[in-house]
C-alpha cells in the first residue's frame, strides 16, 4: 500500500471542503465508543441510543443552527455519521436541516429548545408524494388570534414522522393548508409542540408509532392527528411567500400556491444533498471492508493459496466501484459547493440537478454496498460486520426527500421544456472518436456521453412533438428517452467533476490513477450507447470494437492498486477495528 499516494487521492476526494472543519470532528466521533454498533439492543434501545447521538452531535456545535445554516458542514457530518449509525444521521437531517433549517429561513425569530428534538411532518397518508395536496388544515381566528391546526379526515393523518415516545420532547413544524377569512392560501409550515419531555403528546395530538420497518436501523416512525389544536399567532413560519399583517391579513409576494409551498419546504433540497453524501459515506466504507477481505481471503491456487482479489472476475467488480465512488463524490463536493454559493439566478437549474444526482448517487451507492456484502461471502451478512445493514439504510435514502424515480422523471420533463439537455455550444457536435485507449481525451469521451444524451433528448422532443395522443399517454410515449437523456445529462456533469479533480491533482501516481478510474467508469457508461454513436458517426466502428479490451486494460492496472484507493476513503482505524 502507497500511504504517499493514498494521501494524495484523500486530498482529491475531499477537496475542495475544509477538512479539519468540515469532516474531522464526525470522522473522529464515529471512532469513539459511543458509536461502537451493539447487535444485541432491542430495537427500543437501539432507537433511544440514535437519539442520544443526536444529542452527542448537537453538544458539539457553536449554536443549535450550526449547521442548518452551511450546507457543507451539515453534508459533512452525513458522510460519516452514516457509516456508524445511519439511524442517527436521519434525525439529524431531520433536525438540523428540516426542522432548525425552516425555521432558521423564517423572518421570525424562535428560541429553541436545546433539550428537544426537531421533527418535520409533511407526507400525508392520502397524498403520498403529491404534497402539494395536503389535506391538514390551519385555520385562522381572528376573534382569538390563533390558528386552528386540523386534521379533516383519516387520509390526512401525517405520515411516517418520528413522533413516537422515544426520544423525550419533540418539536416540529407541520405542513398545513393556510385559511384566512374564507380563502385556502395553499400549503405552509408552522410550528407545534408535539410531545413533552416524558414522551406523551400534547392535548388535541394523537401519535399511534408504525410497525417496524425492515433493516437494523430501526426509527420511532409514526402516524400523527391534530384535533383542532390552537397555535400561537407566530407559529406561522413567515417570508415573502406569505405572513398576516397586523390585522391578520395575508400578504404574499409569490402569486400561485404550489410555488409557496415548494418556498416553504425549500429545505428538502439541501436534504438531498445530505442523504447523498450520507450513502456515499456507506459505500466507501463498504467498499473498504470487501477490497480488505479480497486482499485478506485465500483460495487455492495452481500451486499454492492466492487471494481472491487475483481473480479479474472479483477485481473487475471490485475497481468498478471503487472508481465510480470516486467519480460521484466528485460530483456530489461539485454539486454541493455550488448550490453553497448559489443565488437566485440559477437556483431552480441547480434544484434540478441536485434532484438528479441524488438519484444517481443513492441508486449507484445500494449497487455498491450490495456488491460489497456478496463480495465478502457469508461473513458480509452478518450484522456486526456491519455490511448486513448497509443496503437498508441506503434504500431509506433513495424514498427520503423525493423517491428517487419521482424525482428523475420530474427532472426530466424540465430539462426537455427548457430545452437544457442540449449544449448551447454544441461543442461535442462533429465530434470523430478514432479510439478508445488510454491515450483518448477525458475530455472527448465526456463528448460521447453528451452525444448520446442530445440524441436521446432529440428522440424524446421528437416523440412528444409528433404524438397522436394528448396528456398523460403523450408524456408516457416520450418518457422513456427523456428519463434515459436526464441520466446522461448527470453523467456527463460527473465526468467533467472527475475530470477537474484530476486537473487539481499535483501527485503523478494519484494523478495517474484517477485518470485510469476516470475513464473506467467513462467506457462502461458508454458501453449501453456504442452502437448509436457509431451509427451516428461519433465513433468509428473499429474503436467501438476495441471497447471491451480497453476495460480490461484500465481494471488490470487499477487492480494493484486497490487497497491505496480504498486507504484514501481516511476511514477511522477504530471503526475498521470494532
Amino acid at each position: 500500500m502507497d500511504h504517499t499516494t493514498a494521501d494524495a487521492l484523500t486530498q482529491a476526494l475531499f477537496e475542495p471542503d475544509d477538512f479539519e472543519t468540515v469532516h474531522e470532528p464526525w470522522r473522529g466521533l464515529i471512532g469513539n465508543p459511543g458509536f461502537r454498533h451493539d447487535d444485541a439492543l432491542p430495537d427500543h434501545e437501539r432507537i433511544a441510543q440514535s437519539y442520544r447521538r443526536l444529542h452527542a452531535i448537537s453538544d458539539l456545535l457553536a449554536h443549535p443552527f450550526a449547521l442548518a445554516e452551511d450546507p457543507i458542514r451539515l453534508a459533512g457530518l452525513h458522510e460519516w455519521i452514516a457509516i456508524a449509525d445511519p439511524a442517527t444521521a436521519s434525525l439529524a437531517s431531520i433536525h438540523h436541516n428540516l426542522y432548525l433549517g425552516s425555521m432558521a429561513e423564517a423572518n421570525q425569530h424562535f428560541t429553541v429548545d436545546l433539550t428537544h428534538t426537531g421533527v418535520f411532518l409533511v407526507t400525508e397518508i392520502g397524498a403520498g408524494c403529491n404534497a402539494a395536496e395536503l389535506r391538514t388544515t390551519a385555520t385562522w381566528d381572528p376573534a382569538t388570534r390563533t390558528f386552528d391546526l386540523h386534521t379533516p379526515d383519516a387520509g390526512a393523518r401525517k405520515f411516517m414522522p418520528n413522533t413516537g415516545p422515544i426520544g423525550g420532547a419533540k418539536d416540529g413544524v407541520v405542513a398545513a393548508r393556510l385559511q384566512v377569512n374564507g380563502n385556502d392560501h395553499g400549503v405552509f409550515l408552522f410550528h407545534v409542540s408535539i410531545t413533552d419531555p416524558t414522551g406523551h403528546p400534547h392535548p388535541g395530538i394523537d401519535v399511534d408509532t408504525l410497525p417496524s420497518r425492515s433493516g437494523n436501523n430501526p426509527l420511532d416512525h409514526s402516524i400523527t392527528t391534530f384535533h383542532h389544536v390552537r397555535l400561537s399567532r407566530f407559529a406561522l413560519l413567515e417570508g415573502d411567500h406569505g405572513n398576516l399583517s397586523a390585522n391578520g391579513s395575508f400578504i404574499s409576494a409569490v402569486e400561485k400556491p404550489r410555488a409557496r409551498f415548494l418556498r416553504s419546504i425549500r429545505r428538502v433540497t439541501a436534504g438531498k444533498l445530505a442523504m447523498s453524501a450520507g450513502c456515499l459515506g456507506v459505500a466507501r466504507a463498504a467498499m473498504d471492508i470487501a477490497t480488505r477481505y479480497a486482499h485478506n481471503r485465500y483460495i487455492p491456487g495452481r500451486s499454492e493459496p492466492v487471494p481472491i482479489v487475483s481473480h479479474r472476475t472479483h477485481a473487475e467488480r471490485l475497481t468498478t466501484r471503487v472508481s465510480t465512488l470516486y467519480a460521484l463524490t466528485c460530483l456530489h463536493r461539485h454539486t454541493l459547493h455550488a448550490w453553497a454559493a448559489h443565488d437566485q439566478t440559477n437556483q431552480e437549474d441547480l434544484e434540478r440537478d441536485i434532484a438528479l444526482a441524488k438519484a444517481t448517487i443513492t441508486w449507484a451507492c445500494l449497487d455498491i454496498v450490495t456488491e460489497a456484502r456478496e463480495r465478502c461471502g457469508a461473513h458480509g451478512i452478518l450484522l456486526v460486520n456491519a455490511l448486513g445493514g448497509m443496503a437498508d439504510a441506503i434504500s431509506g435514502a433513495i424514498t427520503a426527500e423525493g423517491d428517487n424515480l419521482a424525482i428523475t422523471v420530474k427532472a426530466a420533463g424540465e430539462l426537455l421544456s427548457a430545452d437544457a439537455l442540449l449544449d448551447a455550444t454544441a461543442d461535442h457536435q462533429g465530434l470523430i472518436v478514432t479510439s478508445l485507449d488510454e491515450q483518448t481525451p477525458l475530455e472527448d469521451l465526456c463528448h460521447l456521453l453528451a452525444c448520446a444524451r442530445d440524441l436521446l433528448a432529440i428522440t424524446a422532443c421528437s416523440r412528444f412533438m409528433t404524438s397522436d395522443t394528448k396528456g398523460l399517454g403523450r408524456w408516457n410515449g416520450s418518457s422513456r428517452p427523456a428519463v434515459d437523456a436526464a441520466t446522461l445529462h448527470t453523467a456527463v456533469q460527473t465526468g467533467n467533476a472527475f475530470r477537474q479533480a484530476i486537473d487539481g491533482c499535483r501527485h503523478p501516481q494519484a494523478k495517474k490513477l484517477l485518470r485510469d478510474m476516470c475513464r473506467l467508469v467513462l467506457l462502461r457508461q458508454l458501453a449501453p450507447h456504442i452502437t448509436t454513436l457509431v451509427s451516428r458517426g461519433n465513433l468509428t466502428e473499429d474503436a467501438a470494437l476495441t471497447l471491451p479490451e480497453h476495460i480490461d486494460n484500465t481494471v488490470d492496472r487499477l487492480t494493484p492498486h486497490l487497497l491505496t484507493l480504498t486507504d484514501a476513503f481516511a476511514l477511522p482505524t477504530e471503526y475498521l477495528d470494532e
